[in-house]
């Protein structure tokens, strides 16, 4: 039986999360083989009903007003969707956590004790305007054995709505059960805040979006929250740079996507690195239409830059905007950093390998950055797939998700009747 929107969207949350929890078998205890099928036939689905996905997002896209940024995060085009297929054929290739052994000895009264992977059970996704979350969160679930809870934003119930559709019925078609797959129809305040306090059926609740969003889950959720953070990340040119490694390396954190938690929001320069390269620098970034809010000592040399405030050294901008600040070395800019930062990604460039590894190791993110961008910081990049999102937190999981992320452990213990005295 297709999947059926109308009869989904009479279902009030709780109910949403019940299907979900009731259909945990179905995707728990799939073997791997199952799995990539399931994967492999709703990225196939995915490319095949591409056309229909758009017309519905198209219709989003043309309804949004709230901005060039966020109509980017909201539109899927044929590319986009590819790619989001690409991402689910990359999880077959890797192996499936559930099951793996971490953990085996015997102990002293000759029980056989192992520690194994296994799925949470139920995660729960609430996020924004990216309906490309909707297939990663679905493929990532399905490999890692956990059923799924979604829940999009107003602005894309319509392509959400299209890409379960699509991802349903391919698991369907394949001979599976697909009702480990939900979607919560409801995209209100109240909804949410119902989702949120899932307990004992959510097993745990996964935030992707702004600030605030990510704030109210962690303020406000019972179900345990795995924090997904804004992205206030640096790049920091040391004195010893190459200006030819540097320079494209910013431009590229700054400027190949603004809109994404990855991107660079804030410069830190040596001194006198700056008094050497600084106009070069503001001209790359003027080049590409970056707006420079700067320090007292950037203003001392180019008096022509908009000052920089408190507020802005912490702000994520999300826009062609950037914090510079000129700094006396690598021990103030990681104190800048461990500061004003959001512990996601930053990165140093450095021909100083003693500065590159004190940078590496006193920085407090998830992804600290040698001579590189930190828009590498991301799940298919790593590796990994697609990602659930990019933790900020030390607990459980940090940096991208991906299949391991979404499991926890338990315990096997064989006896031959051992008792305890």
């Amino acid at each position: 039986m297709p999947y059926n929107a109308a009869e989904e969207a009479l279902m009030t949350v709780a109910e949403t999360c019940l299907k979900a929890k009731e259909h945990v078998p179905s995707i728990a205890f799939a073997s791997e083989a199952d799995m990539n099928a399931m994967l492999s036939a709703s990225a196939a689905a995915l490319r095949a009903r591409a056309g229909e996905i758009i017309a519905e997002n198209a219709e989003e896209v043309a309804a949004c007003t709230r901005g060039a940024q966020f109509a980017d995060r909201l539109m899927l085009d044929e590319k986009r969707i590819d790619g989001i297929a690409a991402g689910l054929e990359k999880l077959i290739g890797l192996p499936c956590p559930v099951g793996e052994v971490l953990e085996e000895r015997t102990l002293y009264n000759g029980l056989q004790l192992r520690r194994v992977r296994v799925p949470f059970g139920v995660i729960g996704i609430i996020y924004e305007a990216r309906p490309n979350v909707t297939a990663d969160a679905v493929g990532l679930a399905i490999k890692s054995g956990n059923a799924v809870v979604l829940r999009g934003s107003k602005d894309a119930i319509r392509s959400n709505r299209a890409i379960v559709r699509v991802m349903k019925d391919a698991v369907r078609d394949a001979g599976f059960d697909p009702e480990f797959i939900q979607l919560i129809e409801d995209t209100t305040r109240e909804g949410a805040a119902q989702f949120m306090k899932m307990n004992g059926v959510v097993d745990v609740l996964i935030p992707r979006g702004s600030a605030g969003l990510i704030r109210s889950a962690v303020e406000n959720a019972t179900v345990p929250v795995i924090e997904t953070g804004t992205g206030n990340c640096h790049v920091y040119f040391e004195k010893t740079a190459d200006i030819g490694k540097a320079l494209p390396i910013l431009i590229n954190a700054k400027t190949q996507r603004t809109s994404v938690c990855n991107a660079c929001e804030s410069l830190l320069i040596d001194e006198p690195f700056a008094r050497v390269h600084l106009s070069g620098i503001v001209s790359a970034l003027r080049g590409k239409g970056v707006e420079i809010v700067a320090c007292e000592k950037c203003r001392a040399l180019m008096p022509d830059l908009a000052p920089a405030t408190e507020e802005d050294y912490a702000a994520e901008f999300l826009a062609l905007k950037i914090s510079v600040k000129i700094v006396s070395g690598v021990e103030e800019a990681i104190s800048h950093i461990n500061r004003y930062g959001t512990h996601h990604s930053d990165a140093i460039v450095t021909e100083d390998a003693a500065a590159a590894e004190k940078f590496l190791n006193e920085v407090d993110s998830a992804a600290v950055y040698v001579n590189a961008s930190t828009r590498f910081t991301d799940g298919f990049e790593f590796g990994l797939g697609a990602e659930m999102g990019i933790s900020t937190q030390k607990l459980h999981a940090r940096g991208p998700m991906g299949l391991r992320e979404l499991t926890s452990y338990k315990y096997q213990i064989r006896g031959e009747g051992q008792i305890r005295g």
